[in-house]
C-alpha cells in the first residue's frame, strides 16, 4: 500500500467511524479543510474518503461547501430491519440441526460477554458484540451470498444501534434475555420459535411490528 492510499485508508476509518458512532451526526456539514486539520493528513486523502462515504451513501458531496452527513429515515430503518429478519431465518433453517445445536453451546457464553460489557456500560463494545452474534445465525448456514449481503448491512446496524444508544441501555436486560432465547430456541432446534422470537427482537429494537412479515 502506498503512502498516498495509506493515508486515505486512515481517513476514510476515522471518518466513518465518526459517523457511525455519532460523532459526526446527520445533517452535520464537513469541511475537507477542518477535517485535513483534525487528522492531520492533506486535503487529498480526506477527498478521497469522502468521495468513498459518499458512494457508500454516508454522505452527500457539495463542491466547494462540504459534505452532509446523511441519516437513516424510517423506510431505510424498517427495510434494514424487514432484511435483517429474512437473512438470519432463513440461514438459520437452511443449515442443519447438528450446526444449529453447535451454534447454540457457542453463543450461550458470548450471551454472558454481553452481560457483562453492558453491565460495564460499555455500549461500543455491547455493539461489536451484537453484530458478531447476529452474524454468526447468517454465519452458520454457509452461503456465501447471504453472508457478503449480512456483511454489506453492517455499518447501517451499527450506526443505528449508536443512535439508539440510551435506549438500549435501558432495554438492555430484555434484550439480554431475548438473546438467550434465540440461543435457546436452537438448542432445542425449534426453527420456528426461533423465527417468532427473532420477529419480536428485530422489531422492538427498532421500533416496527414486524407481524405482517412472515419468513
Amino acid at each position: 500500500m502506498s503512502t498516498s492510499e495509506s493515508a486515505s485508508e486512515r481517513a476514510y476509518a476515522a471518518l466513518r467511524t465518526g459517523i457511525l458512532d455519532g460523532t459526526h451526526r446527520p445533517g452535520t456539514m464537513l469541511g475537507e479543510a477542518g477535517l485535513a486539520a483534525e487528522l492531520g493528513l492533506s486535503r487529498t486523502p480526506v477527498r478521497a474518503a469522502l468521495a468513498r462515504l459518499q458512494d457508500e451513501g454516508w454522505i452527500t458531496v457539495y463542491p466547494k461547501r462540504g459534505a452532509l452527513v446523511r441519516g437513516l429515515d424510517g423506510k431505510d430503518v424498517q427495510d434494514l430491519a424487514d432484511a435483517r429478519l429474512i437473512l438470519e431465518s432463513t440461514a438459520v433453517q437452511r443449515t442443519t440441526p447438528e450446526r444449529r445445536a453447535a451454534l447454540a453451546a457457542r453463543l450461550a457464553g458470548e450471551v454472558d460477554r454481553q452481560e457483562q460489557v453492558l453491565a460495564d456500560g460499555d455500549l461500543p463494545g455491547f455493539i461489536e458484540l451484537t453484530v458478531a452474534f447476529h452474524r454468526s445465525f447468517v454465519e452458520a448456514a454457509g452461503n456465501q451470498v447471504l453472508l457478503e449481503l449480512n456483511d454489506r448491512l453492517a455499518d447501517r446496524q451499527r450506526f443505528l444501534l449508536f443512535s439508539y444508544g440510551g435506549q438500549l441501555m435501558e432495554r438492555c436486560a430484555d434484550i439480554i434475555a431475548e438473546h438467550r432465547a434465540l440461543v435457546a430456541r436452537l438448542a432445542t432446534d425449534d426453527i420456528q420459535g426461533f423465527s417468532d422470537i427473532l420477529r419480536s427482537h428485530v422489531g422492538d429494537t427498532y421500533g416496527f411490528d414486524l407481524r405482517h412479515l412472515r419468513v
